[in-house]
């Protein structure tokens, strides 16, 4: 091969090795100014040898010749469209329905976060982008093969060194927020109209006849579905995600297989109070049962597939303008950035403040005190940011500087490790007190009748209370000495007070506050160990075996209690009479045959992709651990096991084939 070709080649399988690192895997090796070099050079070498330029050579995406009009394609695979719900009751209806019709058969869900983008069909051929179309009415699209060429992660070859012979890919074309900013910056220095939202500005791009202008766009692609494919057989969704990410092309984020309807819900919940850490907007959820043969089974209706559903949230969006960024201390020492906005409503309330999260979303999103920003409120989540409108500054803008120390107490901040939060370490700053008791009180913990914000400031600031054990020891004549507090409401706080002596030891733990510990987690602990004393003398490894728990959970909660200051914190309150008890009952898989059990897998099945098999064990009662350890019941073995087989062996644990765990669900 020619030295100069051999370069080319060598370019353009560079550049595709980067774009992945970027774009799919998240992990970037070189710099985008590094990036760009390599770029230029290999547009330089394409020039001068253009007998050795190809269609789905890198240098394609910024676009080439414009086309004279769209032609109509036709579906292979109908893109059908999806039932909407924005209630939980039927997505719980859905879940009810699911299992009727698989004769009571337990389908675990994949969890998506539903882009509000385009959707679009991408088909592969031999491993080269041969077709792009819109969804259309579902049966026929639009031909838009020139401008997907030009979207930034959509490779136009696939990395896999043998391809499905075809493969077509459903997904999102979107935009990222910062890119929608900085088009409606240049759209503004041009005299142009401005976009109102990315998911017009993608919509926009893709109906253009010039794909030039439209690779000035910065689209953005991400795979989801799976249409007509050639040359490879899949078993589950999961398992199609997995492939396509190592074809090159990237899926949603953020796409848990979750073994319950319950726990779908929760992942719901908690991403839609962290909307705020996408790049990008979604507009809801969608729950897709994994497994495709329980997805032929359950089959169509005449409009929709049976087996997903999308559970949307309502959406409402309004600009408005930063006054002031200040800084709140919460009950773990925590610094949390807080804009202060011209009051603007917003579904029917009046929002006058939003949550910046940490430095590096102020950072990320460029907010400066002035700007004017785009809020969004979906459902009855509380508001946040979706971006700065840039082409609205005046030069007038500040920038905000994190304070050096804590702005209660000055104490010393120190930013956690590996993480992206500040944290005042004195403990006994009185911001951090005055949260943790506001926390304590709260319905979902101690739920301490009469104890408001107004009085917490001032049992505080007077030094009347210096930790919760203090509040259990306040006497009559003390508070109605404070400013405002009438006898009646005095006794009032004592008689809630009391009250909340006897909250089971769930409430108890919520109002702890224990790090990463929500209700329902606080539940299980209560659950599993039934007794302060029986999480007091825990081990890390009991926190680890509880499969609802998390390594990094776990270490919180081992955290906590080893501490010294809390362990006297749990001892004072359990003089003062709380309750160190749980009323719960231990949830069992009562009969079921791996009731009780801890079961790790390794290795790759034959008949079970990794999420499935896990599902097959949970469904049967079972619990699935990431580590062997002496409490290990079996550990499930595939073909090319790792060391957790020889760990196995070692501590005396029993391994299981695929096959002997069947016979034992079985039987």
């Amino acid at each position: 091969m020619h030295a100069d070709a051999k370069r080319i080649d060598e370019l353009r399988r560079l550049i595709e090795h980067h774009n992945y690192k970027y774009y799919v895997d998240d992990s970037p090796e070189i710099s985008d100014r590094e990036f760009d070099v390599l770029l230029e050079e290999l547009k330089q070498l394409e020039a001068r040898f253009p007998e050795l330029a190809v269609p789905n050579s890198p240098t394609q995406k910024v676009g080439g010749q414009p086309i004279t009009q769209f032609r109509s394609v036709t579906h292979r695979v109908p893109m059908l469209s999806i039932e909407n719900t924005y209630n939980e009751s039927e997505v719980r209806e859905f879940d009810g329905r699911v299992r009727k019709l698989l004769g009571g058969e337990l389908p675990a869900y994949v969890v998506e976060l539903k882009i509000d983008g385009v959707a679009v069909s991408v088909t592969y051929r031999n491993g080269v982008l041969e077709l792009g179309a819109t969804r259309g009415d579902g049966e026929r699209g639009d031909d838009v093969t020139h401008n997907l060429r030009t979207v930034c992660d959509l490779s136009l070859r696939l990395m896999a060194p043998l391809p499905p012979q075809s493969i077509e890919l459903r997904g999102e074309v979107y935009m990222m927020n910062s890119d929608l900013a900085r088009l409606n910056e240049r759209q503004a220095s041009r005299g142009e109209k401005l976009f109102a939202n990315p998911r017009n500005a993608s919509s926009g791009a893709l109906k253009l006849l010039d794909p030039r202008i439209c690779a000035e766009r910065r689209l953005r692609f991400l795979a989801h579905g799976l249409g007509e494919v050639e040359g490879i057989k899949l078993r589950s969704h999961s398992e199609f995600l997995s492939f396509v990410k190592r074809l090159g092309i990237p899926t949603v984020p953020h796409s848990p297989v979750l073994d319950s309807i319950d726990r779908v819900l929760e992942h719901c919940h908690e991403w839609s109070e962290r909307t705020h850490e996408l790049e990008f907007e979604i507009d809801g959820f969608v729950v897709k049962v994994d497994d495709y043969s329980q997805r032929e089974r359950l089959g169509t209706t005449s409009k929709a597939p049976r087996w997903v559903i999308a559970y949307k949230l309502e959406k409402w969006e309004a600009e408005t303008r930063v006054l002031d960024i200040r800084v709140n201390v919460g009950k773990t020492g925590t610094l949390t950035p807080v804009a202060d906005l011209e009051p603007v409503q917003i579904a029917g309330t009046m929002v006058s403040h939003v949550s910046l999260h940490n430095s590096q979303e102020i950072e990320r999103k460029d907010v400066m005190i002035g700007d004017t920003i785009v809020v969004e409120k979906a459902g009855k989540i509380i508001p946040h940011v979706v971006r700065v409108e840039k082409e609205k500054r005046t030069g007038s803008e500040k920038r905000f500087q994190f304070p050096s120390q804590c702005p209660t107490c000055s104490g010393e901040i120190v930013k956690d490790e590996g993480g992206v939060y500040l944290r005042c370490v004195n403990p006994s700053c009185p911001a951090q007190l005055k949260e943790r008791l506001r926390f304590w009180a709260h319905r979902d913990a101690m739920d301490v009748e009469g104890l408001g914000e107004k009085l917490i400031d001032q049992l505080v600031d007077t030094d009347v209370v210096k930790g919760i054990p203090d509040l259990y020891r306040l006497a009559l004549e003390k508070l109605v000495a404070l400013e405002r507090m009438g006898e009646k409401s005095a006794q009032n706080l004592l008689e809630g007070l009391e009250a909340s002596k006897s909250r089971d030891l769930s409430r108890l733990l919520t109002g702890l506050a224990i790090r990463h510990v929500g209700t329902r987690t606080a539940e299980i602990l209560a659950e599993q160990f039934q007794t302060m004393d029986r999480l007091l003398a825990a081990a890390p490894a009991d926190f680890e075996n509880i499969h609802e728990i998390g390594p990094i959970m776990a270490a919180s909660i081992n955290q906590f209690f080893v501490n010294e200051a809390n362990r006297q914190l749990i001892g004072d309150l359990r003089q003062l009479g709380l309750k160190m008890e749980s009323s719960l009952k231990p949830k069992s898989a009562g009969g079921m045959p791996l009731s009780g059990k801890n079961l790790v897998v390794t290795g790759t099945m034959d008949r079970y992709s990794r999420p499935e098999i896990e599902s097959l064990i949970k469904g049967h009662g079972g619990r699935v651990s990431s580590n062997v350890s002496k409490k290990t019941d079996f550990v499930v073995v595939g073909a090319d096991p790792g060391s957790k087989a020889d760990k196995a062996r070692a501590l005396g644990v029993p391994t299981i084939s695929e096959s002997e765990l069947e016979k034992m669900i079985k039987s």
